[in-house]
């Protein structure tokens, strides 16, 4: 049976390079990789926090040269998407770890583009792009990554993030450059809440005017952050797995989301890096079924809240036929 129809919201796309992928890519453009094979290579995916992570996240980025590179796996991860029941996807790449390589930024957003612009006929999933800039590296970086990306908003590039290395890094620091992001009329998110405290997310809001929160887990330690994320409806963009491989909880079953759920959170769920962290959305899904005991409903209520906290806004008639899909859904007996 197909899995719940669903939006994916939180999603590198660099972090969906599958180790089979990255050493085919490897081949092509002559780069030498530390590991003997796709299985040694998924042998390494055991991180002990977010930095572990990040360093081979960055050090594997190296196989994708080409427009082509960025076209395999954008379409990898769309055929994936397509099994795993997502019917819109809201899709981040990090333009600084591609140009800081040298490689060409046109050949970073046409190459995802081009799948992307065959998604809808090709997995019947509709697509937005979203840039996001490094918080580890300074705000006149992303300066001039925004200004380069200028051509690009609106035909390619939907809106703006900011993740990476959170701790010791607060939104504040990129105040300008989401300022003049809200100016151009990009959709505005950032990572808050991971493993930086309630406050990081409180900045994000009140700073950046961010309109969702990827991540956000840590902002159940806030009542007071709790209330205000509800009463303005705030999307959370959680990424139960990737918590649990980054060490921000200990186990799937400690994962604060049925107590997110209890508050009346705006809570949806989405892979993040699924190549790195375990399993793709609709595996995250089954997932926290097994392991929160969530019921029938409360699994179909994050995949309405999926499509509601999208940036579908110019096209409600999709919006309402995907929630009417989503209100239609059977879920299979439970063994």
């Amino acid at each position: 049976m197909s899995p719940i129809p669903k939006a994916e919201l939180h999603l590198h796309i660099e972090g969906t390079l599958e180790p089979e992928l990255a050493f085919e890519l490897a081949h092509r453009n002559g780069v030498d990789l530390p590991y003997a094979d796709p299985e040694q290579l998924r042998a390494a995916y055991a991180f002990t926090d977010l930095q572990s992570f990040l360093d081979l996240y960055y050090q594997l980025m190296d196989v994708l040269r080409t427009e082509d590179d960025f076209t395999a796996l954008a379409e990898a991860y769309l055929a994936r998407a397509e099994a795993a029941g997502v019917r819109h996807a809201e899709i981040f790449f990090d333009p600084q770890a591609h140009t800081s390589r040298g490689v060409e930024l046109d050949a970073v957003v046409r190459g995802l583009r081009r799948a992307m612009d065959a998604a809808a006929e090709r997995h019947g999933i509709s697509t937005k792009l979203i840039m996001c800039f490094l918080r580890d590296l300074p705000q006149e970086s992303a300066l001039a990554t925004f200004e380069a990306c200028r051509p690009y908003f609106g035909v390619a590039i939907d809106g703006v993030g900011l993740d990476s290395a959170e701790v010791g890094h607060p939104a504040s620091k990129f105040a300008d450059v989401f300022r003049l992001a809200r100016e151009a009329g990009l959709r505005l998110v950032a990572h808050a809440g991971e493993e930086g405290g309630p406050e990081y997310v409180r900045e994000a809001l009140d700073v950046l005017r961010v309109e969702r929160i990827d991540h956000g887990i840590r902002a159940i330690e806030d009542p007071e952050l709790v209330e205000r994320l509800v009463r303005e409806r705030i999307p959370l963009t959680v990424c139960p797995f990737s918590n649990v491989r980054l060490r921000c909880v200990d186990t799937l079953a400690d994962h604060p989301l049925p107590a997110m759920l209890a508050a009346g959170l705006l809570v949806t769920v989405n892979s993040d890096d699924p190549a790195y962290f375990g399993g793709y959305v609709d595996e995250n899904f089954a997932g926290i079924r097994a392991a929160l005991g969530l019921t029938d409903d409360q699994l179909r209520l994050l995949a309405r809240n999926s499509f509601e906290a999208s940036f579908l806004e110019e096209d409600e008639g999709r919006r309402k036929k995907l929630l009417a899909e989503v209100d239609a859904y059977r879920f299979p007996e439970r063994g």
